[in-house]
This record gives C-alpha cells, sequence and structure tokens, in this order.
C-alpha cells in the first residue's frame, strides 16, 4: 500500500498536524535498536523491587538418606506448634544486586580522568535520551557555555555498551575539526558516569523548524540538504556511518534564520571498510533504510536517509507512513513515493528527480553522498550567479547617465 492510501487516516486536524504528531514519536523515543535496546529504545522507569520473603525461623527439617546418593527421602521433625504472645522480628533474606558492567568495570574510558565539577559548574538539563542527560555546562575558568552529555555507567548493561561510549567519543574525535560536526571539547568519568562536553548549540531541533514552518521553500531546502549531505560524505570518506540521520540529530548554532547547522548524537555511529556489511538493525523508522530492515547493509543506508530528510524538508512530511511501527517497515519496504498532494505540484521536476534517484530501494543503484552533492550543489551555483546577473542589470539600468 502506497502513501496514496494515507488520507484515509487522516484526523480532523489535517495530514501535517497527524505526522507530525507520529513523528514526534520518534523524537521522544530517540533512535531504534530494534536488535537489543527499541528504538522500541524509549526511557522506562525502573520499578522498586519488593522486599523479598523472610527467613523461616523454624529449626531445619532433618534430612534421611536412604541409598545415597540415588534416593534422598525427606523426614519432618515432630514439633509441637507455639503460638508466641508477640511475634518475633524476622530478618530478610540477604539479596545480592549483580551489578551493571558499566560499575564493574573500572574504567569505561580506559584513562584516569580530572573530575568534571573541578572544571566545569553543571546547569539546567538540555535534553535527554535512552543512556544519558545532556546539561548545560560552565568552564570555571573562562565562563564559556558547553552541553554535557551525561551517560549512566549503570545503564552501561553489558560490554556492548561499553563499548558503543568508547567508539562514540573516538568518532567524535577522530570527525573533530569539520564545520558542520559537533565539536568535542573533552571527556570525564567518575564513580557513576561519563560526561562528553560538547559545544553548545542554542538553535533547536532542525525538526522543530521544520514543524513551526509547515516545509522549506525548495532553494531553502537545497541548502540545507546540501549541509547535510556533505556532512554525509565527509564521514563517509573518513570511514565513518552515522546510522541514525534524522531532522532531530541537527542542531542550530543559534536562532538567527541562516545560523550554522551542526550534526549531534554519533551514539549508533560505526566505523566500516569498503565492501563491509552490517546486519545489526538500528536507526529511527521513518528514516530507516530497507536494506538495514533487511540486515544487509552500508553506508548507502545513510544516503537513504538524507532522501527522507530532503522529501520532508520540501513537504513537511515523511514520504513513508502509517499507523504503527510494522506498518511503517512495510511501507518503507514496499510504499510508493506521492508526488501528487500539495505541496508536490508546485516543486520543481529535478527536485522530484533526485529524491527518487535517492530513495531507491536497491543499494547498488542509489546515489553515492558525493553524487548527491554535486546534484544539489549546480542548482544551487546556477541560481545565486542569475541572481547575481538580475541584480546587475537592474543596477546598470538604474545607472544616473
Amino acid at each position: 500500500m502506497g502513501n496514496n492510501c494515507v488520507g484515509s487516516m487522516v484526523p480532523e486536524g489535517g495530514l501535517f498536524e497527524s505526522i507530525s504528531n507520529s513523528i514526534w514519536w520518534t523524537r521522544a523515543s530517540e533512535c531504534m535498536t530494534f536488535h537489543s535496546t527499541g528504538e522500541g529504545v524509549s526511557e522506562t522507569q525502573s520499578k522498586e523491587q519488593k522486599s523479598p520473603p523472610p527467613v523461616q525461623n523454624k529449626p531445619p527439617e532433618e534430612l534421611e538418606l536412604i541409598n545415597p546418593p540415588e534416593v534422598m527421602k525427606i523426614t519432618k521433625e515432630e514439633t509441637k506448634p507455639t503460638q508466641p504472645a508477640t511475634p518475633t522480628p524476622k530478618r530478610p533474606l540477604l539479596m545480592k544486586r549483580l551489578p551493571s558492567a558499566g560499575l564493574q568495570v573500572d574504567l569505561v574510558l580506559k584513562n584516569k580522568t580530572d573530575h568534571l565539577k573541578e572544571h566545569y559548574n553543571l546547569g539546567r538539563e538540555l535534553g535527554h535520551g535512552q543512556f544519558g542527560t545532556t546539561f548545560l555546562c560552565v568552564e570555571k575558568e573562562t565562563g564559556k557555555e558547553y552541553a554535557c552529555k551525561s551517560i549512566a555507567k549503570r545503564k552501561l548493561l553489558t560490554r556492548d555498551d561499553i563499548e558503543d561510549v568508547r567508539r562514540e567519543i573516538q568518532i567524535m574525535h577522530h570527525l573533530a575539526g569539520h564545520s558542520n560536526i559537533i565539536s568535542i571539547k573533552g571527556a570525564y568519568e567518575d564513580a557513576v558516569a561519563v560526561h562528553l562536553v560538547m559545544e553548545l548549540c542554542t538553535g533547536g531541533e532542525l525538526f522543530d523548524r521544520i514543524v513551526k514552518r509547515g516545509h522549506y521553500t525548495e532553494r531553502k531546502a537545497a541548502q540545507l540538504a546540501r549541509t547535510i549531505i556533505g556532512v554525509v560524505e565527509a564521514c563517509h570518506s573518513l570511514g565513518v556511518m552515522h546510522r541514525d540521520l534524522k531532522p532531530e540529530n541537527f542542531l542550530f548554532v543559534n536562532e538567527q534564520e541562516e545560523s550554522p547547522l551542526k550534526t549531534i548524537d554519533f551514539g549508533l555511529s560505526v566505523f566500516f571498510k569498503p565492501g563491509e556489511i552490517f546486519t545489526d538493525v538500528v536507526g529511527s523508522p521513518y528514516y530507516v533504510a530497507p536494506e538495514v530492515l533487511r540486515k544487509c547493509y552500508g553506508p548507502e543506508a545513510d544516503v537513504w536517509s538524507v532522501g527522507v530528510i530532503i522529501y520532508i524538508l520540501l513537504s513537511g512530511v515523511p514520504p513513508f507512513w502509517a499507523e504503527s511501527e510494522q506498518e511503517i517497515f512495510q511501507e518503507v519496504l514496499h510504499g510508493d513515493l506521492n508526488f501528487s498532494s500539495d505541496p508536490w505540484p508546485h516543486i520543481s521536476e529535478s527536485a522530484k528527480d533526485l529524491i527518487r534517484r535517492i530513495l531507491v530501494r536497491d543499494p547498488k543503484k542509489r546515489l553515492t553522498a558525493h553524487e548527491v552533492l554535486c546534484e544539489l550543489f549546480y542548482p544551487i551555483l546556477v541560481l545565486s550567479l542569475l541572481e547575481m546577473y538580475i541584480l546587475k542589470e537592474h543596477e546598470d539600468n538604474h545607472l544616473p547617465d
């Protein structure tokens, strides 16, 4: 079933409200790691454990062994029932709580670090995800503001979780210097958490601006898409696959309209080698590539996610949508692109053709990040030159004689 059938499921608020609510679910649940976390991966509060049953305060029963070790007969000792006036307090069972993998290792970062609070003052909470919470922090020496992502070690349940944290930090250092990738200033570890200090972006998520606008103009969408695909090309050239590209993972540096855009959240990112195949299913429902759902993918999956983002930038809705998670996956695997509803009749054929060539389900036939970048750069260059020419003609025609 293609997206042409989505209209029948639209509530009174309209298609965009329905889709925005659906996208909000993705935002709230952060990202999906279907093989282990979920995601769904939405946060769940731990329930308090009930006190264990009390120890029996009667003497132990006597065991009589008959033909040991083959047969064991239990003989109950005869005792007269007693009813004390006041009940005797019973000592609860001693239960040993198994620590998480994160607490079992002395150092997640492998090297001892200074304490975070020796250098920074923590402020208000900025956001939270599956494993960590992000706070505003101020450097004591300079007074400069940063963002601090604190990852609770008790939530690192497996050795793989620990390796994911180490790899995220390694990848951020590996990609350091790119103007559209969030920069890391330092990493700290104490008894309960690992802290990543990063540059602070105060302009909000790309997701929020799409919701506020409804959708972008074709030219503005092309500019944003060029930034996003430029990041993907840089990552791929350095052997990094992001694996969770979505509007929520792009932040504006400030609140200005022309603010630079930064890529964040490399928690699911991995290093890859040419030709390497991955099988673990990770990502977010609306943006995950079909080959990821089929458990056989490479860096081309990032390009698919960019194609979905471009579609949303131009229309305000995802190309593959449904009411449930499983239905979304079926749309991703088999659904048709919808270019008939508003605003698509007013969007250029070249833009729609680009999306068609990106959202190809065969990753071998899909455009590469470099090819998409070239496709996006040329129209912007032509438009810029055309505007410069028109402006110059206007100025020449209004020059005094």
